[in-house]
């Protein structure tokens, strides 16, 4: 095992805002991929006031070799309560950026889509200048459900590459595929030209330079617009161990050649996140 480099130990920072993001979240029965992923950032967003709504459940029917979150058969489970306690959640925080993620739920026929569309309808009417940010799943190449989440008032649509083409059967459960990824965000764009969309890569899985080049190459072709890069960390020793600590200064390589290559935004950095400090990528803050 690779012992961990002094650029990756956090200092953790609790305060009064931390424990209001989590009482609140415990109140309202809703979860945070904060949480349920092991963000190694929680402590630094949620003091900041920033959480990363997760809806749908805790329960992703897929099995990622990266993923902490839980993995089973939600049997078409849905609380349609849900999309009131995130506007209530978003009240009482007072979020001016939300981003709303999901699980992965093949167990139902739209993949949840249309639960993510109420629940973003619902945020737009309560708070009309909010930002809405959606990470959904891949819906399996749906097009009628990407097209349903592209067409919602939301902001900005955003969906996970997460790794290299060579090492997505490895990393990735079997019913996700890199051209699929690409698929989703291409007809997202295509379908309402007007959103930004967005992706991340995690680095540290033994892929080559060549190959995020590459990888960024074809995300910029199918017209994304911001792309974020992070380290990826072993949640637990049941996942995918870390095959290389990338150090911080390739990590600007990436984001300097990523500009170059067209994204309007590239945040990239050992600890970010897909979802870390959204609010800041949006505009264009980092």
């Amino acid at each position: 095992m690779i012992n961990k480099p002094q650029w990756l130990k956090i200092k953790l920072e609790y305060n009064e805002k931390f424990y209001d993001i989590k009482r609140t979240l415990r109140e309202k029965k809703l979860y945070t991929v904060c949480e349920e992923a092991k963000c190694p950032n929680i402590n630094e967003c949620w003091s900041h006031g920033t959480a990363t709504i997760m809806i749908l459940g805790d329960t992703c029917t897929r099995g990622c070799k990266f993923c902490a979150v839980k993995t089973g058969n939600p049997k078409g489970w849905v609380d349609p309560l849900e999309p009131l306690h995130v506007v209530e959640t978003i009240k009482h925080l007072k979020l001016k950026y939300v981003v709303l993620t999901m699980v992965d739920r093949d167990d139902l026929l739209d993949g949840g889509a249309f639960h993510v569309y109420r629940t973003v309808l619902e945020i737009r009417k309560n708070f009309p200048d909010i930002k809405i940010e959606t990470l959904v799943g891949d819906f399996q190449g749906n097009e009628n459900s990407i097209k349903l989440i592209a067409n919602s008032p939301i902001d900005v649509f955003a969906h996970n590459i997460e790794t290299v083409e060579r090492l997505t059967p490895i990393v990735r459960d079997p019913r996700a595929s890199y051209k699929q990824s690409l698929f989703v965000l291409e007809y997202a764009k295509k379908v309402n030209p007007n959103i930004l969309t967005k992706s991340s890569i995690m680095v540290g899985l033994g892929e080559t330079e060549e190959e995020v080049i590459q990888t960024m190459k074809n995300l910029r072709s199918v017209g994304v617009d911001i792309l974020t890069i992070g380290q990826y960390l072993q949640p637990t020793k049941r996942h995918l161990n870390v095959v290389e600590y990338v150090p911080p200064y390739k990590f600007k390589w990436y984001r300097d050649i990523g500009l170059q290559i067209g994204f309007k935004e590239v945040f990239s950095g050992p600890l970010v996140r897909s979802s870390y400090r959204a609010e800041k990528v949006f505009y264009g803050e980092v």
